[in-house]
């Protein structure tokens, strides 16, 4: 299987292409320079697999959440090429590349989303894939829904950035990963599980997930979160 997976929810911005059992990766911080990197990228991943577009099988996109911006920039190269090669996309939740790449059983994963917020999600290992513990959500202090049991690992930015996540599952997480973000590698290896099931959508279909619609606080709630 020849499968090409990006993933720019976050300022990583990451590119990676399952040919077989071989994986090439590019990966660079971007802060807000996804749209120019993120095409180079992936023609130095399709250089050195020495592959094209139209030899691929699939297509694989971290779906969010995370940034608006980035995944919207994801989601449309992804579908530009799938509708081009005439392939399938598989979308994959980011809070889910993240549990994958933590090399965990049971991860509890969360995102920075700003203004006070993260994106959260826990996921139970089940032999190659995962169980769903608590979907995707947006959570702020206070409201974090409780995990089941103990023995947790905690990853991503969204516990680096909010002490009062870290408090919430203090006493259901015996382990945190600290400064990892959702990775193209971790979506191409579930993506081509998920493609191998059938879970493989027309480009048109492919869609971002994105929790909420406000990306800033408005002037009056940037004085009041002050006070």
């Amino acid at each position: 299987m020849n499968l090409l997976a990006v993933e720019t929810s976050t300022e990583l911005c990451s590119v990676a292409l399952l040919r077989g059992g071989e994986l090439f990766l590019e990966e660079a911080l971007a802060e807000n320079r996804h749209s120019e990197m993120l095409v180079p990228m992936v023609r130095k991943v399709l250089d050195r697999a020495r592959l094209t577009g139209a030899g691929m099988d699939a297509f694989a996109f971290g779906q969010g959440p995370g940034s608006f911006t980035g995944i919207r920039i994801a989601c449309g190269l992804v579908q530009g090429m799938a509708f081009a090669a005439h392939r399938p996309v598989v979308a994959v939740p980011s809070l889910l590349a993240l549990a994958q790449q933590s090399n965990e059983s049971r991860v509890v994963a969360a995102v920075d989303a700003r203004m006070g917020e993260a994106y959260l999600a826990a996921y139970a290992r089940n032999g190659e894939d995962w169980d769903e513990v608590i979907a995707p959500r947006l959570v702020e202090a206070g409201a974090a829904p409780p995990l089941p049991g103990r023995s947790w690992t905690a990853t991503g930015s969204g516990f680096d950035a909010h002490a009062w996540l870290r408090d919430a599952y203090r006493e259901s997480v015996a382990m945190r990963l600290e400064g990892d973000l959702p990775r193209a590698g971790a979506v191409a290896r579930i993506a081509s599980r998920r493609f191998a099931r059938g879970a493989g959508v027309a480009a048109e279909r492919a869609a971002p997930l994105y929790l909420r619609d406000k990306v800033a606080l408005t002037s009056e709630e940037r004085r009041q979160a002050k006070r």
